[in-house]
This record gives structure tokens, C-alpha cells and sequence, in this order.
């Protein structure tokens, strides 16, 4: 019988780096002006994702960068988060090559994504979360930059 690991372990879901951590806001502009004049981040334009019902804005931080995220609509995920959790760390974002691939090696581990497929995340990426029960109640957003 074959082991099962094994097979996986010669196709590993590679990261290339850290690409982010999210991080939710009640006020996107006040934080901005704060990270740039306290800790003199670049950044900071805002961009509108209506299919998420959010505003975010990523400011560098070397090689990563830190988004920040404030909800627009009540009826988001991270609206109910900022309600009961109040602003604060909300994900790590891992950069992939190949996001499917990385999805199908991670579903034999038995990590399970929330998303059914990867969808358009911020600037030109595909995104998607995986369900925080399988990565020790860590919320992982794996992150493909598309061309």
C-alpha cells in the first residue's frame, strides 16, 4: 500500500513569500495617515472591491505589505468580524505560483478551502481562503498574481 504523505510530499505547494497580512478597520483613511507618518509606509491608494463589500489599501512594508481593510456593507464577512471582534489581524496572505495546484496538494492534507474556486482579489490576483480548522486557527489567504 502506498503512503499517501509521501506522494504529496514530492508535490509540495511552494510559498515565494509572505504577500500580506489583512488587517480590518473601522476608518481606512485614519489608519493609512497613521502607518505613513508613524512608521513612514509608502502607500496607501484605496481601492473599492464591491464583490467583497470592502475597501482596502496596501501599504509596503519591504518585500510584503500590510492590508488594511474596512467594511463598506453590513453584510460582510468582515463587517460581522469588526462586530465581534473589533479591528485587528484578520489573515495571512501567502503568495503561490500556481494557485490550483497548491489547492489540490492541500486538499490531500485535508485542508479545505472556504472558497469553492479561487476568485479576483485586489489589484491582479486570484485569491482564495482556506478554512481555518485545517491551518490551527490561522485564516490563510493563498495569493496568485495573474498577468
Amino acid at each position: 500500500m502506498k503512503d499517501n504523505k509521501s506522494e504529496i510530499g514530492n508535490r509540495k505547494s511552494k510559498i515565494k513569500k509572505i504577500d500580506h497580512i489583512g488587517i480590518v478597520v473601522k476608518d481606512i483613511r485614519r489608519v493609512i495617515a497613521i502607518y505613513n507618518s508613524s512608521f513612514g509606509m509608502e502607500g496607501g491608494e484605496i481601492e473599492d472591491i464591491p464583490s467583497y463589500g470592502v475597501k482596502v489599501a496596501h501599504l509596503s512594508a519591504g518585500d510584503s505589505s500590510i492590508e488594511l481593510i474596512e467594511p463598506v456593507s453590513p453584510s460582510t464577512g468582515i463587517s460581522r468580524f469588526l462586530e465581534k471582534r473589533g479591528e485587528g489581524i484578520h489573515h495571512i496572505s501567502f503568495e503561490v505560483d500556481d494557485i490550483q495546484s497548491s489547492l489540490s496538494i492541500l486538499k490531500k492534507w485535508g485542508i479545505k478551502s472556504i472558497d469553492k474556486v479561487p476568485r479576483k482579489g485586489s489589484g491582479n490576483t486570484l485569491v482564495t481562503f482556506l478554512d481555518p480548522k485545517g491551518t490551527n486557527g490561522v485564516l490563510i489567504e493563498l495569493l496568485q498574481h495573474i498577468s
